[in-house]
């Protein structure tokens, strides 16, 4: 295996890390001691007029935590809402006025709300009414059923509150259902062809690229919600990967590993379709991956695809790597977690799902310590957040290559970033691009995902969702809120594209297929079985690799 792709040693910056940022707040505080002073004035004010009823602060949109009616009915609690309200919006000032480095800044920020979110009212029995309110008709059976669920939690949910009830979901029994067959195995992956259901199929097959750090269901959630179930029912010959959730021994698998693995199923699909092309779709992390992967086969002169698709793919962080909080709440979840997958050679999926949590305590975190504990209710039942907790494994070596990626933006310059004997370029994939980012995306910020349009070499059609990171991709047709936007005119940048946009009503996965489907060779017959002579079916979807480590394994 590989040490890790070669990064233009002139684009590696120092200082970059999370303990830097901390030193330098600490400094900025000790050099501005009337800036300190005047903030802890301010913030005496502002108290004194919670408690005396002058204070106008509310809570800000869409904050849900005081919708209780007893938050603006009770003087007491209305008093208390403000404060807190109060002294956030005045530490978060301070941290404005110290004249930190734009990074510095945005990490005192994300500091400040944590602590901020970790110190609220509503936390707590005696500042929730809600929860006291449950407790007094309940007689307090919501918080014995709490202490179990806190328990269960500690136990086996990492000490965190559990966002999704799991017992209700299992991988092949009502998650991942459409059929199809393994075809292809290897070390990092395995290969799933999906059984025809259509007579005739279009001539150029789709090849799917999930995230590394997620299992690759997400394509296959649910009957019904399934973007490859329903892009087979189009008539497409669909293949996706499934990656093998790697343990400390292989630690030193990095994203060139992955490169060559995906080149190696690509060669199977191109076998089995016999199609000398085919259609790459990735997402997140896979997207990243995708597009590393199309730039290193036109390196070598291999034109194998007719078109690449990105969902929630995030190639160019340099215009909004410090002024989006989402983007860079992403950076620092990686940061945080370097030094957990370097000392035992895998980063746990758990491990980086928490350290994200609590990067947005208030939704991820203190939302469901809430409900379950304090209320007593159990989580909600949904397969998404279902699918977002059966997470996999990231080998260091993946984790510090997609570190250097990102604190480099090595993608954007030519030879960057190096696989092999072969400097990238991504203008030399000159295939056509579809890209589709949310709008409300946490991670990947839709205009920074605008910006790929502009890194690749051919034509590419930009879709815009109103939905989040996850949602985004999750849009079946029929849902009655879905809705997406495209520009056919002419826009070179992220308000351009707004200004002339329209709005489509529904899932935009209709217009994908159409879209695929423009660019597919003539329609031929559907294959009669997956795989072939040389790739024979080795077992059904959704085959081995997904099951390692789920409670769908544990229940075999």
């Amino acid at each position: 295996m590989s040490t890790g792709v070669r990064i233009r040693s002139d684009l590696v910056r120092s200082g970059s890390r999370l303990s830097d940022s901390f030193i330098s707040l600490a400094a900025a505080v000790c050099r501005h001691p009337l800036e300190t002073i005047q903030s802890l004035q301010r913030s005496s004010t502002a108290l004194l007029k919670a408690g005396t009823g002058l204070s106008k602060i509310e809570p800000a949109a869409g904050d849900r935590r005081f919708d209780d009616p007893t938050w603006t009915r009770n003087p007491v609690y209305h008093a208390l809402m403000q404060s807190h309200l109060s002294l956030v919006k005045e530490a978060h000032r301070l941290a404005g006025e110290l004249q930190l480095s734009p990074r510095d800044e945005a990490r005192a920020h994300m500091a400040l709300g944590m602590v901020a979110d970790t110190l609220a009212p509503t936390n707590t029995l005696v500042g929730n009414p809600a929860a006291i309110r449950r407790t007094l008709e309940t007689g307090g059976r919501n918080l014995l059923e709490g202490v179990k669920q806190l328990a269960a939690d500690w136990r086996d949910n990492g000490g965190l509150p559990a966002m999704v009830d799991g017992s209700q979901f299992g991988v092949g029994r009502n998650l991942a259902m459409t059929p199809g067959a393994v075809v292809h195995r290897h070390a990092m992956l395995e290969l799933i062809e999906y059984k025809a259901q259509t007579k005739t199929v279009h001539g150029t097959p789709l090849f799917i690229v999930p995230p590394q750090i997620n299992k690759y269901y997400i394509w296959d959630l649910a009957p019904g919600r399934s973007l490859i179930e329903y892009l087979v029912q189009q008539g497409f010959q669909v293949f996706v990967v499934s990656w093998f959730d790697p343990g400390a021994e292989q630690s030193e698998w990095g994203l060139q590993d992955y490169v060559l693995a995906l080149e190696d199923a690509m060669q199977a699909v191109r076998e089995i379709s016999r199609s000398p092309q085919m259609h790459v779709l990735g997402a997140c992390s896979g997207g990243i991956t995708s597009a590393a992967l199309l730039a290193y086969l036109q390196a070598k002169g291999s034109d194998w695809a007719r078109s690449l698709t990105l969902l929630v793919s995030l190639l160019d962080i340099g215009s909004i790597a410090d002024s989006s909080m989402g983007l860079f709440a992403h950076l620092e979840t990686l940061e945080l977690a370097r030094t957990a997958s370097g000392n035992t050679g895998v980063l746990q999926g758990k491990d980086l799902a928490k350290v994200f949590a609590w990067l947005r305590p208030n939704e991820l975190v203190w939302n469901y310590w809430v409900n379950n504990y304090l209320m007593g209710e159990k989580p909600p039942t949904f397969d998404i957040l279902y699918w977002n907790s059966d997470t996999t494994r990231l080998p260091a070596q993946l984790h510090a290559d997609f570190i250097a990626l990102l604190e480099t933006n090595a993608l954007t310059h030519e030879g960057g970033l190096s696989i092999g004997e072969h400097p990238l370029t991504l203008s030399d994939v000159a295939c056509d691009s579809y890209i589709v980012a949310g709008r409300t995306d946490h991670i990947t910020p839709w205009d920074g995902c605008y910006q790929t349009r502009d890194m690749l070499g051919g034509h590419s059609e930009f879709v815009l969702t109103s939905s989040g990171h996850v949602q985004s991709i999750v849009t079946p047709p029929g849902g009655k809120k879905a809705s997406f936007m495209t520009n056919a005119g002419e826009h070179d940048s992220p308000q351009s594209f707004e200004a002339g946009a329209k709005t489509h009503e529904g899932s935009w996965w209709p217009h994908l297929s159409a879209w695929l489907a423009e660019r597919s060779d003539s329609e031929r017959r559907a294959p009669a079985r997956e795989g072939s002579r040389k790739h024979p079916p080795l077992c059904d979807a959704p085959g081995t690799y997904v099951l390692a480590g789920s409670e769908s394994a544990a229940a075999e």
